[in-house]
């Protein structure tokens, strides 16, 4: 069998082949008059007309049965089979086509449509053009790339031979659409806020840090989709607004976490976290039912009915039952004892309370179903939350459950400066000890709530509710996620 070079070489001499005879190898125009679909959904008026029309695609097959060759070609809408005959292109034209034309070159027919004696509906070729000669084989047809990380290095090929690849992607883009339909239909205005940042705000993460040459600073990408921007719209007026984009968290890789992912927050003034329960509910059932036509999940081993009413979890009580340690009364070596009983790892660098309860939440979790919402969180690990003003040792903060994880995330926004000035505060000397992921101070946005800011929810989900929704790891719901070189 010969080997992918040697194969490389044998086109590599039909390109040169092809170029010495005069023709463009990979000319910039083509003379289409139908997408595949439409010459298919119009076959019959087509077919009956007679007439010429102009195919394009890539070539997926050849079949050679004497002086006719059988080729399927697939554009981005379907595929078609093609007869080429040497009756119709002649001798000289027929050969040119077996000798320089392979199995992946993406090709110009033009000719009329027919039904072979198998009743299969064709396009009889009176002219062929190359549009890109292909220099290397594509995968064996039926079985195409099986290695799963071959599958995300050379995705392009997996989308093409893969349905499902091709599937999925097409329903992201319908999940993020179906976002903004929802909130533009409900009066939000969608907004971009800036991806370089000073200093990074409205999440607990290490962020990447980059350097801008011109202004010799150095920054650091978001970690958030403009949180602490969006409050600032709050504090300029504007009472809806919502932003998807790319956000970036330098953090471990797993089958729910990655470092350059898409989210969306909203921000909705006079609003509360109860409003915010309401609306995101609503959502929800919208975006999964246009997106995948149903509301029941097989999301890892839990059965998920979106339509059923969502439950509610506290927060300490979930803790209590499944950790048994009540985390309002617990010193931190007592919650470190617990996380080590139940053999929970964690990173020790900056270890404090605030980490110990968001780990011995993370261990609980595992064990909701959902789909449902967390409330009563500790104002320890709800930073930009407002307080409970019956309880203000707990935050008005809500999160979405969903098979043993948070998928979105919301809370009625802390509008108070001074409160705001404190907690970053307390933030601040966490990270001095070394919490990477505590928030840093943001001088600048404490400023503008000291101008003040109306009664505000938050909201922000990322692309970890598409990923359970298709029950597969997130990075394989992304269309080219980032691949160590080889």
């Amino acid at each position: 069998m010969a080997t992918i070079d040697e194969l490389k070489k044998v086109r590599l001499q039909k390109l040169k082949s092809l170029q010495d005879s005069g023709l463009l190898a990979y000319p910039a125009k083509t003379k289409r008059t139908h997408t595949i679909q439409e010459a298919l959904d119009n076959f019959s008026k087509l077919s009956k007309a007679g007439k010429d029309i102009v195919l394009v695609g890539r070539i997926m097959a050849l079949r050679g049965h004497g002086g006719a060759t059988f080729l399927d070609i697939q554009d981005g809408t379907t595929k078609i089979q093609v007869l080429i005959k040497e009756d119709k292109l002649g001798e000289k034209g027929y050969a040119f086509f077996i000798d320089h034309f392979d199995i992946g070159d993406f090709v110009e027919i033009r000719g009329i449509l027919l039904k072979t004696k198998r009743g299969e509906q064709t396009i009889e070729a009176k002219d062929y053009k190359m549009l890109a000669k292909s220099l290397l084989p594509l995968p064996e047809k039926w079985h195409g790339l099986q290695d799963i990380e071959e599958k995300l290095r050379k995705r392009y090929l997996d989308i093409l031979f893969n349905p499902e690849a091709k599937e999925m992607i097409e329903k992201r883009a319908v999940f993020w659409n179906s976002i903004r339909e929802f909130l533009i239909e409900k009066g939000f205005l969608e907004v971009e806020t800036p991806v370089l940042e000073v200093t990074t705000g409205g999440a607990d993460a290490k962020a990447f840090e980059t350097h801008h040459n011109a202004l010799d600073l150095d920054l650091y990408l978001r970690i958030s989709t403009g949180e602490l921007w969006q409050k600032r719209l709050m504090v300029a007026g504007f009472e809806k607004t919502f932003e998807i984009g790319r956000q970036f968290r330098n953090e471990g890789m797993d089958a729910e976490h990655l470092q350059d992912y898409t989210q969306m927050e909203f921000y909705w003034a006079y609003a509360d976290y109860e409003m915010g329960m309401k609306l995101v509910e609503e959502m929800y059932k919208y975006i999964i039912k246009e997106t995948f036509g149903t509301l029941k999940f097989k999301i890892k081993d839990f059965n998920v009915d979106f339509s059923k009413k969502w439950e509610k979890y506290d927060y300490q009580t979930i803790i209590n039952k499944y950790a048994k340690i009540n985390i309002l009364e617990a010193s931190l070596p007592e919650m470190e004892k617990q996380l080590q009983k139940l053999g929970v790892e964690y990173d020790k660098k900056g270890f404090n309370k605030t980490r110990a309860i968001d780990n011995l939440w993370k261990y609980c979790r595992k064990n909701l179903s959902g789909p449902g919402f967390l409330i009563n969180t500790p104002i320890d690990v709800s930073p930009l939350a407002k307080r409970e003003e019956k309880n203000p040792k707990m935050a008005q903060r809500f999160q979405v459950i969903v098979a043993g994880s948070e998928v979105g995330n919301g809370y009625s926004e802390l509008n108070d400066p001074v409160d705001q000035n404190k907690r970053f505060k307390e933030q601040q000397k966490l990270r001095e000890k070394g919490d990477e992921e505590a928030q840093m101070f943001d001088h600048e946005f404490v400023e503008a709530l000291e101008y003040g800011m109306p009664p505000t929810c938050g909201f922000g989900l990322s692309e970890r509710l598409f990923s359970f929704l298709m029950d597969k790891p997130a990075r394989e719901t992304q269309i080219f996620p980032l691949m160590r070189p080889k």
